[in-house]
């Protein structure tokens, strides 16, 4: 699907009083932007080597519309590291509960921030994704969902395929390695233990079928099946780059 056939999303002011009359999905202003490099270089001078986070292929990262998908994701840590290590100002889906008052809402969105409801399809959210990626910017989705723990990517959503379909957006893998050791659940300050960030190769959105105008649900869940292995291979990877190497893998990512 093109965007030029779409009608393009117009962000309107949110009507809860915790967001401030803030509309979701509108272009950031040059306060935000300002206020967004302010917080990605206060990171890369202060956690990044306290961390001693290290990137690897973060130049895979194109011009244009792309899908940033991380695993694992295992500690509070990943999304500003996640920001800190790419070469893009980032867009993120993040858990609504975080947007409580109308500061917290004008800062999480200065720095790309969007809430989607997690227990429902979030229609908002999900036009305010394609708002981010017909504008031509990046835009994170952890395929995991919440945080997860333990070595193995756990089973994918398929928001991140199927927005590539409806976009044409191709999805950029990245393996986050360490986090869970620096920064677990119910700890609160980070631990001085190394992060490492692994970026993958590019995947193309899966074209329909010959003889087909759109994109089965068969191909969907290939395709999220293709990125949850190419996933576990890049997890695998940060995690023995970072000190903690998972154990072998006695099947695929299946198991």
């Amino acid at each position: 699907m093109s965007f030029e056939s779409e009608k393009p999303f117009k962000p309107v002011p949110s009507d809860d009083p915790r967001h401030g009359g803030v509309a979701f999905g509108e272009a950031p202003g040059w306060r935000g932007v300002a206020l967004y490099h302010f917080y990605r270089t206060a990171l890369w001078l202060i956690v990044a080597p306290y961390l001693r986070l290290r990137r690897r292929n973060h130049r895979r990262m194109p011009d244009g519309p792309v899908i940033l998908a991380p695993a694992g994701h295992r500690s509070n840590l990943d999304t500003p590291l996640v920001g800190t290590a790419a070469p893009r100002r980032l867009h993120y889906m993040a858990k609504s509960s975080l947007f409580k008052s109308p500061m917290w809402t004008r800062m999480l969105t200065a720095i790309g921030g969007f809430p989607t409801e997690r227990d429902r399809v979030d229609r908002r959210a999900l036009r305010c994704a394609r708002e981010v990626l017909r504008r031509g910017e990046p835009l994170v989705v952890f395929p995991e969902g919440e945080r997860k723990s333990g070595p193995r990517v756990h089973p994918l959503f398929d928001g991140p395929v199927w927005l590539s379909v409806m976009t044409g957006a191709p999805i950029l893998p990245v393996g986050i390695g360490g986090s869970e050791r620096a920064m677990p659940k119910g700890v609160l300050l980070p631990r001085f233990r190394p992060v490492r960030l692994v970026f993958g190769e590019l995947m193309p959105p899966p074209a329909p079928l010959e003889g087909r105008r759109t994109v089965s649900a068969e191909q969907r869940a290939e395709a999220t099946a293709q990125l949850r292995e190419t996933l576990q291979q890049l997890f695998d990877e940060a995690q023995a780059w970072a000190g903690c190497p998972n154990p072998p893998r006695q099947g695929s990512a299946e198991d």
